[in-house]
């Protein structure tokens, strides 16, 4: 047989109860008796029904989420409490761990709704400073709610009427029954996933407040309170207040509302550019007058305050005159310089000078240019004015002696007892395979 001491059987004990689904999340109805509070701020009391009772701790940090439970502690006060079920290891008591008290008259229900708001609002889930705006000129419209009830046919008839360039998506969801909170929050984030919405309306007609507890659900409150597009809360009719109304961005009193908060009229808006087309026709045209009054007076200004530019315009075209003139004269003199170097180039121009009967001696692909660069037997090609033929040189070659004046004699002088030169080798045409 194992044997545990004392402190071991009640550490047992507490993780047991703790670990309880029922008794960690338990409401009690009771009887208060003996409250006191603690300088810490702790505050212990009993809660006793006919049969039993109950000793019960409410800590500090729960009293200040909701100050005005402390006035529900009175002693004798029939209250309805929510905590969990402990033990108190130090004596070995069992007690109640209380977050959250209320008047047993309220019933259940509302018990629940006013715990899950406080905890919330701490959480700053209904800060004012976080809700979004909704835009202005919305393009897609995401609606969460029933496909076959009412609510989703009023909501795109009053779209339709007010703003058709919008387009509505529907997440279709239960929106009463135990299902209807995971289908709630399930439409809610696949609406987000899309990330082309401008704002989700969360709607559902009116009901009791058990057909409309599943917007009360705190999974509810958190995925509204998550997601990145602003959210519109239409659940029930103006009277009803769920948990989702204060976490949304904006609270519509019935769906149709909710559609006429999300969309602008499309006549008002249209009143409303044409107001502002006239608006800015008239200032414009306004401009355009002082603009144009003012520029004709500075004309004015200027015509009278201007100089005399008569003298100026005649030394103007007197310039332009010379200049004329000078180009002019400058053009001839490049004309007939033109006309000179174009009559040298053709003087100088080689076929001019085969056309007056000189011909051009070819040997080898060079031009001869001295008589010792032929030779008896060599082959020639004679370039003369229309074309070329070949030839053969035939005898010696001799070199003519240069004139040094004086006409020569009959024998071949000079007259400076010079002989003629010897005869020139003959060239013959020949024709060259």
């Amino acid at each position: 047989m194992h044997v545990i001491t004392v402190s071991q059987a009640t550490t047992y004990l507490r993780e047991l109860l703790e670990s309880d689904l029922v008794l960690g999340d338990v409401w009690i109805s009771g009887e208060v008796s003996g409250p006191r509070t603690q300088p810490s701020g702790h505050t212990y009391f009993v809660l006793k029904d006919a049969n039993s009772q109950l000793r019960a701790v409410m800590f500090r940090s729960a009293l200040l989420r909701q100050r005005r439970m402390v006035e529900y502690l009175e002693h004798g006060a029939q209250v309805m409490v929510h905590g969990r079920l402990t033990i108190y290891e130090a004596r070995g008591e069992l007690q109640i761990v209380v977050d959250f008290v209320q008047p047993e008259g309220v019933g259940l229900r509302q018990a629940q709704f006013e715990r899950l708001r406080a905890q919330l609002e701490e959480e700053g889930l209904f800060a004012p400073e976080r809700k979004r705006a909704l835009p202005v000129f919305p393009t897609r419209i995401g609606v969460v709610t029933s496909q076959s009830g009412a609510v989703f046919h009023d909501i795109c008839n009053v779209l339709r009427r007010r703003w058709p360039l919008a387009q509505v998506v529907l997440a279709p969801t239960p929106v009463q029954g135990p299902d209807a909170p995971y289908g709630i929050v399930a439409g809610i984030e696949a609406l987000n996933r899309r990330g082309d919405l401008d704002v989700i309306i969360v709607a559902r007609g009116g009901g009791s407040i058990e057909e409309l507890w599943a917007f009360n659900e705190e999974m509810v409150a958190r995925a509204v309170f998550a997601s990145v597009i602003p959210t519109v809360s239409a659940v029930g009719h103006e009277t009803d207040t769920t948990i989702c109304d204060w976490v949304a961005d904006v609270r519509a009193p019935t769906p149709s509302a909710a559609a006429e908060l999300v969309a602008p009229d499309r006549l008002q808006v249209s009143q409303r550019l044409a107001g502002y087309e006239s608006f800015a026709y008239t200032a414009v045209r306004q401009q355009l007058d002082r603009h144009f009054t003012a520029t004709a007076g500075l004309l004015s200004r200027a015509g009278r305050s201007s100089a005399d530019v008569s003298r100026h315009r005649q030394r103007v075209d007197d310039l332009d005159r010379r200049a004329f003139n000078s180009v002019a004269a400058a053009q001839r003199d490049r004309r007939l310089h033109l006309r000179r170097c174009e009559a040298q180039l053709t003087a100088l121009d080689p076929n001019a000078t085969l056309k007056r009967g000189y011909a051009v001696v070819h040997k080898e692909g060079h031009v001869v240019s001295t008589i010792a660069g032929v030779a008896s037997g060599d082959r020639l090609i004679i370039k003369i004015a229309d074309g070329g033929f070949g030839a053969q040189v035939s005898g010696a070659a001799t070199r003519r002696a240069p004139r040094r004046g004086g006409s020569p004699n009959a024998n071949g002088s000079n007259g400076n007892g010079a002989s003629k030169p010897a005869r020139e080798p003959s060239v013959q045409p020949v024709l060259f395979p």
